[in-house]
């Protein structure tokens, strides 16, 4: 029979008793109130008194030494719902929504019921070799997949640390499979050729040939508008793009900002230009034919009666194209390959390159088109010994 309770002195700030169901409490202040000045006090649980102690021992060295954090009720899978719902408001729509999938058929039916403190390192590693692995018929996730997988994880994580729900981050020691990097294909200087050979006449001609001189992504290339054209300069100004949303059922595209969220400006070739020149005129006749059918968009690439290109579209436009000159296997998106492998051979360094694709870092470029610059250093070595030939002679 559980002896009466009793309040004890416990080492530490706090005290012990055992309690009516045999069951050992320890009591302790962590703080106090900031609106009445009242003592806030927190209980722990043991079996024994001992270990009471223990538990009470440890606790209030942490708040000595600062670094005691209370205990989270929640579960992962509540948290990950506050998190989408509160911390993703400076994403991009379809960004949000692609989170969400993640979260809903991915992390929450592994990891969702887990307490949110007790989630660790290895309970995270076993879940994401888990994705590997084919489940009811379905094939695993490609180690590309895990890792959107382990950034939308470990995103929410890191802001669960920062609010003190958690002391750290378990996601951070985790180790993703190794990811392949496919090869770029991009089209060769003959196959260039026979592609503006190609579209010549094709109702996406200047929409083709903008993208493969000035390596904008799809997105970017549909989202361009009149007011980011400055004929009189030759200039770009990449600032927005045209992106899909498919999160209510239904398809409905939307002008968002840029992949990386900067403008840039790109300086295009007085043949891209005057290309764009002759687009206006398309589109100038375009207007006049529709009359009051025309939807004014601004936009440079639209149909007959100004309404903006849809991606699907101009892909599988594309993907005809690309056959009938032997290039079946070709992606809308190595038209952007291609711009950049005849910038560099056609002698821009990467920074100029890496500005022109928006990438962030010129380090990013170089690991993409590197093995095109050890061409070039090839081609500089040859041309050094001829250098050394005819002056040794």
């Amino acid at each position: 029979m559980p002896r009466k309770s009793n309040t004890r002195a416990a080492q530490g700030a706090g005290s012990i008793r055992q309690r009516p169901d045999g069951r050992w409490e320890a009591r302790f202040t962590v703080g106090s109130d900031p609106g009445t000045g009242k003592p806030i006090r927190r209980s722990v649980y043991a079996a024994t008194q001992k270990e009471c102690r223990k538990k009470l021992s440890e606790i209030t060295a942490a708040i000595d030494a600062g670094t005691y954090k209370n205990p989270c009720k929640m579960s992962v899978g509540e948290w990950l719902d506050i998190w989408s719902e509160t911390y993703l408001s400076g994403c991009k729509p379809r960004t949000v929504a692609i989170y969400k999938d993640h979260i809903r058929l991915h992390i929450k039916p592994a990891l969702g019921a887990i307490r949110l403190e007790a989630l660790n390192t290895h309970t995270i590693q076993q879940f994401y070799n888990s994705l590997l692995c084919e489940h009811n018929g379905r094939p695993g996730l490609s180690p590309k997949s895990i890792k959107c997988v382990h950034g939308v994880l470990h995103s929410a994580l890191r802001q669960a640390a920062r609010n003190d729900y958690i002391r750290f981050n378990p996601a951070d020691a985790c180790t993703l499979p190794r990811a392949e990097k496919p090869a770029i294909q991009p089209l060769d200087e003959p196959q260039i050729a026979d592609f503006l050979k190609a579209i010549r006449g094709h109702r996406f001609e200047d929409l083709f040939i903008v993208t493969l001189f000035t390596g904008l992504r799809q997105g970017e290339v549909l989202g361009l508008t009149w007011d980011c054209v400055d004929f009189e300069r030759g200039l770009l100004t990449i600032d927005k793009q045209m992106q899909l949303h498919q999160e209510t059922g239904m398809d409905a595209y939307a002008l968002v900002s840029t992949k990386s969220s900067k403008v840039r400006t790109i300086a295009a070739a007085p043949f891209v230009m005057a290309q764009l020149r002759r687009r206006k005129l398309a589109q100038l006749e375009h207007r006049l034919a529709a009359g009051p059918a025309w939807v004014q968009s601004d936009l440079v690439f639209t149909d007959e009666r100004g309404l903006h290109l849809t991606k699907s579209a101009v892909y599988r436009a594309f993907k005809k194209v690309a056959a009938s000159i032997g290039r079946p296997d070709a992606r809308f998106h190595d038209l952007r390959h291609s711009y950049a492998v005849a910038a560099i051979h056609s002698g821009d360094d990467i920074k100029t390159v890496q500005s022109n694709l928006g990438h962030a870092t010129a380090a990013f470029t170089l690991d993409v088109y590197g093995h095109i610059t050890d061409k070039m250093k090839q081609e500089s070595a040859a041309r050094m010994e001829q250098f050394i030939q005819s002056i040794s002679g």
